[in-house]
């Protein structure tokens, strides 16, 4: 997708704004040679990086929207025709992925959608078994408020870190280096707070 490295190569506001919405529906757009490499450019003075994460917040949000509003009104057969189709394919979706992404959010409740978007795999498509559970839209747009800015948050500070010892032509590599180490932090992180809340709804029910 050419257009897509296009856009990578000519980080502004608005660029982030439609990267972080399509990486938020089925467009295979890594957040991480997004969100980073702006806050990166960021700290040499070109953008500000907080309104690199308000950006790609807003455009995880409307992005996500889609996917909630398409799993609310289209149903489980034609999302599951959609992923199996060739053009669900070529944005690496198959119903197996989606079956994972429901049975997270089905595991977890209403808080997988804030702990979802933490989550490789798992990130652009909880909104889908949001949508199809009818969850109360307000819901759903805040805990993807709070688990995209919080991923976002973590993206530009890494890239706004890594300004000062990696030189640019080596920003991408060393991106992909490191995003490894934080996708498992994040998921160890995931998977306490998630410990916690069933730890506390047992409490809840003994009491």
């Amino acid at each position: 997708m050419n257009w897509i490295s296009a856009l990578l190569g000519n980080l502004n506001y608005t660029t982030i704004f439609i990267l972080m919405l399509l990486e938020s529906t089925v467009v295979p757009v890594p957040s991480e040679l997004v969100v980073s490499p702006a806050a990166y450019h960021a700290a040499g003075g070109h953008l500000n990086v907080f309104l690199v994460i308000l950006f790609a917040t807003i455009g995880a949000d409307v992005g996500a929207s889609i996917n909630y509003w398409a799993g609310y009104f289209l149903g489980r057969p034609i999302i599951y025709k959609f992923a199996n189709s060739h053009l669900g394919h070529l944005c690496l979706l198959n119903q197996e992925k989606v079956e994972k992404s429901e049975k997270y959010f089905y595991d977890h409740g209403v808080v997988a959608t804030l702990t979802g978007r933490l989550i490789p795999g798992i990130r652009h498509l909880i909104s889908i078994p949001a949508g199809l559970s009818k969850m109360p839209y307000w819901k759903f747009l805040l805990y993807t408020t709070i688990g995209a800015g919080v991923w976002h948050a973590i993206l530009a500070a890494l890239g706004w870190y890594m300004h000062s010892f990696v030189p640019e032509s080596q920003l991408d590599e060393k991106l992909m280096e490191y995003g490894d180490y934080i996708k498992w932090g994040i998921i160890g992180i995931v998977l306490v707070v998630c410990a916690y809340f069933l730890f506390k709804h047992i409490l809840k029910k003994k009491s």
